[in-house]
C-alpha cells in the first residue's frame, strides 16, 4: 500500500493492520518512506493513538529493522531494567552488578543524557579507559564472565527507531505514548532479553511529571512488551526530589562506588535498587517471592559480591582494576567545589528537581544537543533530601564547577530550587504503583 494511504487511514482514526505498520517501518528503513511522510505518520499517531495490537506490531517491526542478539547459551536468565530518566538516577550502576551477584545476566544497553536528565553512558564514560561501546563479541564475553555489562546502543539494533526518533524530536511528537513505547521496547527486544523491569519516573524531575501520564506509560510498556514476548513489570517511582544525593557524571559514579562498598547509601536510592532488583529476580525465576528477592539482594550488596561484579565489569571493559579502592585517584574532578548555603532556617519542603538537572547542564555536565561534549567532573554532591532541617550556615549541597563564576551561578539556581518551610513536609510515596504485563 502507498505510504500516504496508510497515513490517511491512521489520520482518520482507523486501526492499522500488521502488514500496514510493517510497510511503514520497512519504508522508513530502506528510504522509500520520506522524512515528510514519517513526520506525518508520527503526527497522526500522536493525535489518534494506537490500540494495543498496533503498538505490539509497531514495536516488533522496529525491532526487526536491524539485528537481534541471541543469549540462548546463557547459563542463567538474561534480565534488564530501563528507566525513563531522572536526576541522581544512577540505579543501573548498582542494580546490574547486584542482580549479577544473584545469578542473573544483565546485558544493559543504555543511552546518553539529553535535556535535564542524565545518561548512564555519560556516567560510565567518566571512568578512564572504560569502553562504553564495545563490539558484540566483547559485550557477550563481559556479560558471561562478569554477569553484567553496561554499554551504549549499537547502530545495528533497531535502526528504524533511531531514524523515527530523530524525526519525532523536531516535529513535537516525542510525547506520544505509543511511539515512546515502541522506541524503548524495540531496542530491548532486539537485545534478546528474557525479562525486563521498567522504572517509570513521575514528579517534577521526570520526563512524565504527572502520575496519570506515568501510569498510562507504565501500563503500555508492560503490556506491549509482554504481548511481544518479553515478560515485563513496570514500577512507577518518585522523582519529586533527586534519587541519589549526587547529580552529575563522575560524582554519581563515586556515589555508586560508596553505595557498593558500604561507605554511604542514600536511603531512597537503596529502596529503589531493591524494589527493581527484586522484580528482576522474580521475573527471571531466581526467587519465588518479592520478599525473597529483597533478602537475596541485601545479602549480595552487604557481602560485597555486587561490588566485586561491578569491578569485574569495569576491568573487563578497559577501566582501572583498582577503581573500587582508588576511585578518587581515577575519576575526573572539578576545579572548584563550593558549599551552597541556605538563605534561611527551616525544613526542606520541596525541590524543583528538574532545575537540579538543568543546573548540571549549565555547569557543562549535560547536553542540549546530541553532539555536544560534556565535562564529566562537574555536578552536585551531598544534596539534602525533603524533610532535612537547615539553618543559615547549613549547606543544601556542594557544587563542583570549572571555576568560581560557574559555581556561584549554580549555587543561586540550587537555592531557588529548594523550598524551605516550617514544620514537617508532606512526604510522597517512593513507589507509587506496580504493573505486571498482561499482554494483549
Amino acid at each position: 500500500m502507498l505510504p500516504q494511504e496508510i497515513i490517511r487511514k491512521k489520520r482518520d482514526g482507523a486501526e492499522l493492520s500488521a502488514l500496514e505498520i510493517g510497510d511503514v517501518i520497512a519504508g522508513l528503513t530502506n528510504g522509500q518512506v520520506t522524512d515528510a511522510q514519517a513526520a506525518a505518520f508520527a503526527m497522526a499517531v500522536f493525535f489518534r493513538g494506537m490500540t494495543m495490537p498496533e503498538r505490539v506490531f509497531l514495536t516488533r517491526y522496529m525491532m526487526l529493522s536491524g539485528s537481534q542478539l541471541d543469549w540462548s547459551d546463557s547459563p542463567g536468565p538474561v534480565l534488564d531494567k530501563h528507566s525513563t530518566g531522572g536526576i541522581g538516577d544512577n540505579v543501573s550502576l548498582m542494580l546490574a552488578p547486584a542482580v549479577a551477584a544473584c545469578g542473573g545476566y544483565v546485558p544493559m544497553i543504555s543511552g546518553r543524557g539529553l535535556g535535564h536528565t542524565g545518561g548512564t553512558l555519560d556516567k560510565l564514560d567518566s571512568i578512564p579507559g572504560y569502553i562504553s561501546q564495545p563490539d558484540i563479541a566483547l559485550f557477550r564475553k563481559v556479560v558471561r564472565e562478569a554477569g553484567a555489562a553496561i554499554i551504549g546502543q549499537t547502530s545495528d539494533l533497531a535502526p528504524a527507531d533511531k531514524k523515527l526518533y530523530s524525526i519525532r524530536d523536531v516535529t513535537a511528537t516525542v510525547e506520544s505514548i505509543p511511539l515512546i513505547t515502541a522506541s524503548i521496547l524495540s531496542k530491548k527486544l532486539a537485545a534478546g532479553l528474557q525479562g525486563l523491569v521498567m522504572d517509570v519516573k513521575t514528579g517534577s524531575g521526570a520526563f512524565m511529571p504527572t502520575l496519570e501520564g506515568s501510569r498510562e506509560l507504565a501500563k503500555s510498556l508492560a503490556d506491549v512488551a509482554t504481548g511481544a514476548g518479553l515478560p515485563t513489570t513496570a514500577l512507577i517511582t518518585d522523582m519529586d526530589e533527586p534519587l541519589a544525593s549526587a547529580a552529575g557524571n563522575a560524582v554519581e559514579v563515586m556515589n555508586a562506588i560508596e553505595y557498593l562498598t558500604g561507605a554511604h547509601r542514600d536511603p531512597r536510592l537503596h529502596q529503589v535498587v531493591l524494589a527493581l532488583g527484586a522484580d528482576m529476580l522474580l521475573i527471571g525465576g531466581l526467587v519465588a517471592t518479592l520478599e525473597e528477592g529483597f533478602a537475596k539482594l541485601e545479602q549480595a550488596i552487604s557481602s560485597g559480591a555486587a561490588a566485586d561484579h561491578f569491578q569485574r565489569m569495569v576491568t573487563a571493559l578497559g577501566g582501572p582494576s583498582d577503581l573500587m579502592e582508588n576511585a578518587e585517584k581515577h575519576l575526573p574532578k572539578a576545579n572548584t567545589i563550593l558549599p551552597i548555603l541556605a538563605n534561611r532556617e527551616g525544613v526542606v519542603h520541596a525541590i524543583a528537581t528538574r532545575e537540579i538537572g538543568l543546573g548540571v547542564v549549565a555547569l557543562g555536565g549535560g547536553r542540549t544537543r546530541a553532539e555536544d561534549g560534556i565535562d564529566h567532573g562537574v555536578g552536585f554532591t551531598k544534596l539534602l533530601a525533603v524533610g532535612a532541617s537547615v539553618s543559615n550556615d547549613t549547606p543544601l549541597g556542594f557544587v563542583h564547577a570549572r571555576n568560581a563564576s560557574d559555581a556561584e551561578a549554580a549555587a543561586v539556581l540550587i537555592r531557588q530550587a529548594y523550598s524551605l518551610g516550617d514544620g514537617a513536609p508532606l512526604i510522597r510515596p517512593l513507589i507509587h504503583d506496580r504493573f505486571q504485563g498482561k499482554g494483549i
